[in-house]
């Protein structure tokens, strides 16, 4: 059987080491945990845990390299967004005999970063997998003046890697839009585009138009208004709901100027995108309007249905968050990664590996309960799907409401049968992380029993 369609976190140069991996992942998902303890399950399971985390043959590289061959079979053909961004992990507080981190964003708890990026249907906006990921911690010193480096030199370089990686690896998608906020508006990036790429950045700074033709944020004064949308605003802080705006629509193109500092010698004198600007209209009282400003390499002048083209790349901006429910699945939303007691640096890299492949499998099945012709082989090896098949059959009540709606075979087929096995009642509020990571530890207990009663008939 290929590799690649096989639900296998890396292979390490051992089969021994390469079983533990994957279930490792399983219990990852199973528990929503990553203390030891939890998924060890005794003090064996424990050890064997630390020793695989522990490993030299085990990498963060191998680990999302073969999660990310996956993802690229899920994105032939299909329009997507990768959306990309960075976290923090820090250990305020439990930070105890940790060993070979750096300083944290405020420059002096320990902990580390993960730059990341999972793909994303631009069509049902399903997660479809982890694209790439890059982790890292902070030297001690202090480094030289930002203006003064190359931008090869700075951690910014992450974003460019990122979407070079993307460019690589999904080259079989019918179209690739890579998505940012404010620190991805970097001018070596507009520039050093990949064949197939298009890109969606949030502007940050309010660059120089060439020839001498003002700055950017003042372009769209004299452009005509498309329309009005409505958008959904989420919480800008802890305790704030959400709420609706209707913001006006503008669009052109712009020309930006090289900046001073921070683009390489080598890169072009000025480069051409697309400005989108949504401004709210008679925002509620004491909020700040809402203002968004993306620059783009896809076309909206021009286009058939111009206001259309604009209202659709908000639209795609607005998957980002995608990538940012990944990250809180991965910490105190979910697996709680703050809260493992691994000390070393390495071991918590690959660990953190593993809780982004964990995250992404769970959202996935979260997200197919409400349908799709997504298969389920995006999320599941071929025997645990035939599992699946038999045992689905057996979940099914009387009412319509009880049986499984969906197309066997496919990922909500299998996201209902695993909410079932979750405790699931069919009725209610649709099945949530925890009910999905409850129920896919009984199905893979299950399948596992399946595969030996089959192997004993065959005998």
């Amino acid at each position: 059987m290929d590799q690649a369609t096989t639900f296998h976190i890396g292979y390490f140069g051992d089969v021994r080491r390469e079983q533990v991996g994957m279930r490792l992942l399983e219990r990852a998902v199973e528990t929503g945990s990553l203390v030891l303890r939890r998924l060890g399950g005794d003090r064996n399971g424990e050890a064997s845990i630390g020793n695989f985390l522990g490993s030299p043959h085990v990498t963060p590289a191998e680990i999302l390299k073969t999660c990310a061959r996956r993802t690229a079979l899920a994105c032939r053909d299909r329009r997507i967004v990768a959306a990309q961004d960075t976290t923090e992990v820090n250990f305020s507080g439990r930070h105890g005999k940790r060993r070979g981190l750096g300083p944290a964003g405020d420059g002096k708890t320990p902990g580390f970063f993960a730059h990341a990026m999972v793909a994303v249907d631009a069509d049902d906006e399903a997660v479809l997998g982890l694209v790439h990921a890059h982790i890292w911690t902070r030297p001690m010193q202090a480094a030289a003046v930002r203006r003064a480096r190359a931008i090869e030199d700075k951690e910014s370089i992450r974003w460019i890697k990122a979407t070079r990686a993307a460019g690589e690896l999904l080259a079989g998608a019918a179209q690739l839009i890579v998505v940012g906020d404010r620190e991805f508006d970097i001018y070596s990036q507009f520039v050093r585009v990949p064949d197939g790429v298009d890109l969606i950045v949030r502007a940050a700074q309010n660059r120089r138009l060439a020839d001498d033709d003002g700055c950017l944020f003042s372009a769209p004064s004299d452009w005509r208004e498309f329309g009005t949308m409505d958008i959904c605003v989420p919480p800008s802080r802890p305790g704030e709901a959400k709420r609706d705006a209707r913001v006006s629509v503008k669009a052109g193109r712009v020309c930006l100027a090289k900046p001073r500092n921070g683009a390489a010698a080598s890169d072009p004198v000025s480069v051409t995108l697309t400005y989108v600007e949504i401004a709210e209209i008679d925002p509620p009282q004491g909020k700040d309007p809402i203002i968004w400003r993306l620059l783009t390499t896809l076309p909206v002048v021009g286009e058939p249905d111009e206001f259309a083209a604009a209202c659709d790349i908000v639209r795609l901006y607005r998957l980002r968050w995608r990538i940012e429910q990944v990250f809180r699945s991965m910490k105190s939303d979910g697996l709680c990664l703050e809260e493992t007691q691994v000390q070393d640096a390495a071991r918590l890299f690959n660990l953190t590996a593993i809780a982004l492949t964990a995250a992404v499998r769970t959202i996935q099945l979260v997200d197919a309960r409400d349908g799709g012709a997504r298969p389920a082989s995006d999320v599941a090896d071929p025997p645990l799907v035939t599992a699946a098949h038999a045992i689905g059959p057996t979940l099914e009540g009387r009412t319509a409401r009880q049986k499984n709606p969906h197309q066997p075979g496919s990922l909500p087929w299998l996201s209902w049968i695993v909410a079932r096995l979750g405790g699931w009642n069919c009725y209610y509020k649709p099945p949530g992380p925890k009910t999905m990571r409850t129920g896919w530890n009984v199905l893979a207990a299950m399948a596992a029993g399946y595969a030996v009663a089959i192997a004993h008939q065959n005998v």
